[in-house]
């Protein structure tokens, strides 16, 4: 059935179709999905609700939608994914969350998506994740964050990911980047993209990025798009172009620096002990004049 560009603020009774597979209801005023609305859709495989006015997905959003295999949401006005949204949905494998205004996930939204296989997020408001996001989904494939304003990455976040074939990171507010981040995906040939970033080119992302190009499961696809922000010296310079001669000029300095702390320390540790030393003997001398 499709109702696309029909103006329409809200859904139309629908609990009779029971034999109903797709139902396309984008373009549309909908703002709102009243509870029950879906009941009766026992058949429903694949529904379309993007590009409508819809700012919460409610707790019982997903009553009735048992058999849905596709739900596609884009380019609404949510705000957050809340944790019983998606309670109904054990059967979905593509979601479609682009173009909204997500800030947030609640803790267990994702959790009953034990199939799901895509899910794109891309073009939100996201700004951090956390490491239980993606608890449960061993099958999800294909990950979209492209676009968001993430500025850091828990070094465990991904760890789930058992399946996963495609991570987009592309055009966020990444500074920096922990190896052990993509160094815990699981899944075999993972292909990465992470330019569009504002990145802080110093002696650790060096290292960090040296390091996951001997990691041979993970694929950084647009290694060669990866410039520095930041210092304003490099910004523009290809990050793997950088002289791998300044980060060990920088080591070296460490290791001066360290050294010379402890040689004045044991310098002082000595001193303090010949003083301590002497003063006996002074008391000693004092006391023979004395007399």
């Amino acid at each position: 059935m499709d109702l696309s560009s029909c103006s329409l603020q809200s859904i139309p009774p629908l609990h009779t179709l029971w034999r109903l597979q797709t139902l396309l209801l984008a373009h549309n005023n909908i703002w709102k999905v009243e509870t029950g609305t879906w009941v009766g859709l026992q058949s429903i495989q694949s529904l379309n609700l993007n590009w409508n006015r819809i700012r919460e997905l409610n707790t019982s959003f997903s009553w009735g939608l048992d058999s849905l295999t596709h739900l596609f949401i884009s380019h609404n006005q949510l705000h957050t994914l809340q944790r019983l949204s998606f309670q109904h949905l054990r059967s979905l494998e593509i979601l479609d969350l682009q173009g909204n205004l997500i800030s947030s996930i609640q803790s267990g939204s994702l959790r009953p998506l034990t199939q799901l296989r895509h899910l794109q997020l891309q073009n939100n408001l996201l700004q951090s994740l956390q490491n239980n996001d993606f608890s449960v989904l061993q099958n999800l494939e294909f990950l979209d964050l492209s676009g968001n304003l993430i500025q850091d990455l828990p070094p465990w976040v991904f760890t789930p990911l058992h399946s996963l074939i495609l991570l987009n990171l592309q055009n966020n507010r990444l500074r920096h980047l922990r190896f052990q981040t993509l160094r815990s995906i699981p899944a075999q040939g993972t292909i990465i993209f992470l330019s569009q970033n504002p990145w802080e080119c110093d002696c650790d992302l060096q290292r960090v990025f040296g390091k996951l190009g001997g990691v041979q499961r993970l694929n950084l696809h647009d290694r060669e798009e990866l410039h520095c922000a930041e210092p304003l010296a490099l910004r523009g310079r290809h990050l793997m172009s950088l002289d791998t001669r300044l980060c060990v000029a920088e080591t070296v300095t460490v290791l001066v620096i360290t050294l010379t702390v402890v040689v004045t320390v044991i310098g002082a540790i000595v001193t303090a002990e010949r003083t301590r030393k002497k003063r006996p003997i002074s008391r000693q001398s004092e006391m023979f004049i004395q007399d």
